[in-house]
């Protein structure tokens, strides 16, 4: 007589389902949590899912910071349809304000008296409540400093949880600061990625809809750019670098080339260094040779630098800062090498504008290769392009322990000397010629 085969009870289906990125995320017991997600991955959704299960187990209460009321609001929409999900017994409140202010305190109240509350971001919220805290869409926060050095000493003092999620806004907030930061457990997560794992987007379709590639890079690739005033972005930098290409100036190789060599040199003394860029020209790709850095260096010692690079029989263009300490040295080089070999340069904005316009046509072409090292890199992404009340464009950037774009400004000398002509083109008009008629013709 044949057995009945026992019967396997069936798998309960979830009541909420999640996609494999969003499963590990919900489970996760990590205390602190950076995550950097695409937008349209659902991570308001997973996050609010994931603090209202952490709320019910750990019987604490659940703080959601949103950049704004509009943002409090929707999130809260989506937990309670969690709650409803759940079949969580609630009360809602959307009638109160925060103690003495004009925020509005919205409030999901769950059983063993655990609380959700949501409140538009601001450093008099945070330090109202003791609890777990989500700060939903962080880099949007306007005062992200303040709402940080409220909370995080009270998250640690307490036990507490926080989970900081948002998409980049650009590398100066503490979004993008925090990415570095060793106490939090990082994760990233990309459109590619969650399509990967079963998101029901097409990629391709949204990309040519948002019609700006640095907005798609930003939104949907996790990239950290400052779309609104970096003047190349580290993509940009990285195409043009070449791992074969030296940092110093091969002197031997240099004393015997019979190509073209051009010299870009930004002057400094005490705040900034000097920078002596080298490219040399191959059909219309310009070459670095190497640079030179001079750091607190006497300017008898700079000179004697830049008159051994001058005294190289390929150098056919040199532009010289001459703006401030740059005048002395910048004479001596045209005195002694002549002003069609050496041209002494003052910045102004609108030099600036085209030297910079120059190098970046050269780095967006490709036609320009520089070696792999961060200092170039970081140095050439610090220069920031803004517009005055006025109208009027500026190139800035930050003076740093690593420079104030030195290196920058030192290269588009360089590739200021390779696209000018060596000396002006001049017209001198003269009478018609008259012969006198003497002697023997």
């Amino acid at each position: 007589m044949a057995t009945a085969e026992p019967t396997v009870p069936a798998k309960p289906k979830p009541c909420i389902d999640l996609l494999p990125y969003q499963q590990a995320d919900v489970e996760s017991a990590e205390r602190l949590q950076w995550s950097c997600w695409a937008r349209q991955t659902g991570k308001s959704f997973t996050k609010s899912l994931r603090r209202i299960l952490r709320g019910l187990k750990r019987g604490r209460t659940q703080i959601f910071l949103s950049a704004g009321e509009r943002q409090s609001r929707e999130l809260m929409i989506k937990a309670r349809q969690h709650c409803q999900a759940l079949r969580t017994a609630f009360d809602y409140y959307d009638d109160r304000f925060f103690a003495g202010t004009s925020i509005k305190q919205l409030e999901i109240c769950l059983p063993n008296r655990v609380r959700i509350i949501g409140l538009p971001a601001n450093p008099q919220t945070v330090r109202g409540f003791t609890g777990d805290v989500f700060l939903d869409e962080f880099a949007m926060h306007a005062e992200d400093r303040e709402i940080w050095a409220a909370i995080f000493p009270s998250i640690l003092r307490g036990d507490g949880e926080l989970d900081v999620a948002s998409t980049p806004k650009g590398c100066k907030n503490m979004f993008a600061k925090l990415a570095e930061h060793e106490l939090f457990h990082r994760t990233t997560l990309t459109l590619p990625d969650a399509v990967a794992q079963g998101l029901p987007i097409d990629v391709e379709e949204l990309r040519r809809s948002i019609g700006d590639e640095e907005i798609y890079r930003q939104e949907l690739l996790c990239e950290f750019m400052d779309e609104a005033t970096a003047y190349l972005t580290y993509e940009e930098i990285a195409a043009c670098e070449d791992p074969t290409l030296a940092c110093e100036p091969d002197v031997d190789f240099l004393g015997g080339y019979r190509g073209d060599l051009y010299v870009g040199v930004d002057i400094g003394r005490k705040k900034d260094r000097t920078v002596i860029w080298l490219v040399r020209r191959e059909a219309d790709v310009l070459i670095t040779a190497g640079w030179i850095e001079l750091d607190r260096t006497p300017f008898r010692l700079q000179y004697e630098r830049l008159r051994a690079v001058l005294r190289l029989k390929c150098v056919r263009r040199c532009c010289v800062d001459c703006g401030g300490i740059g005048m002395q040295l910048a004479e001596e080089a045209v005195e002694e090498f002549g002003d069609y070999r050496v041209e002494a340069v003052t910045f102004t904005n609108a030099l600036k504008g085209e030297l910079a316009g120059r190098l970046r046509r050269r780095v967006e072409e490709r036609t320009i290769r520089i070696p792999v090292d961060e200092r170039i890199r970081n140095d050439w992404h610090s220069i920031e392009r803004s517009v005055t009340p006025a109208g009027h464009i500026r190139f800035d950037a930050d003076r740093t322990a690593a420079g104030h774009a030195d290196r920058f400004w030192a290269a588009a000398l360089a590739v200021y000397a390779a696209g000018n002509p060596p000396a002006r083109q001049e017209q001198m008009k003269m009478q018609r010629l008259e012969f006198a008629r003497t002697g023997i013709w």
